[in-house]
């Protein structure tokens, strides 16, 4: 098992590796250094991660799918102003293990790829997203 920061940074690598995918890193006033990615597609965002502190994700889940979640893993609850029905935050130095926030992630991304317009999706396929 891999130790929060080496976690959090591999999940950065998969985040970063997708070509459609924008970053906007959030800085609080007078720091020097950003305290959260929020990773978006077509300006749409599904995934949250800390950079400093505590090393966690923050990602769009089926609603249904979420309870079973936390009533699952000690690790996925909820942390922020966001909907708790429809996203779920994942703890990565809890029990959930790395497969399954790879999987979580990516089901994130997915769910709010098929949310979008077919314009939307179409200019994603030619790669001006």
């Amino acid at each position: 098992m891999r130790s929060p920061e080496a976690a959090r940074e591999a999940l950065k690598a998969r985040l970063d590796a997708w070509p459609t995918v924008t970053v906007d890193h959030y800085t609080p006033p007078r720091a020097e250094l950003p305290l959260s990615a929020m990773y978006k597609i077509m300006g749409k965002m599904f995934a949250i991660l800390s950079l400093r502190g505590e090393a966690y994700v923050i990602v769009k889940c089926d609603p249904f799918q979420a309870e079973l979640l936390r009533e699952r893993y000690q690790g996925i609850g909820h942390r922020s102003h966001l909907d708790k029905r429809f996203w779920i935050s994942v703890d990565l130095a809890s029990d959930v293990p790395e497969e399954e926030v790879a999987r979580l992630v990516d089901q994130s991304h997915d769910l709010v790829r098929a949310s979008l317009t077919r314009k939307q999706r179409a200019a994603l396929a030619d790669g001006d997203g």
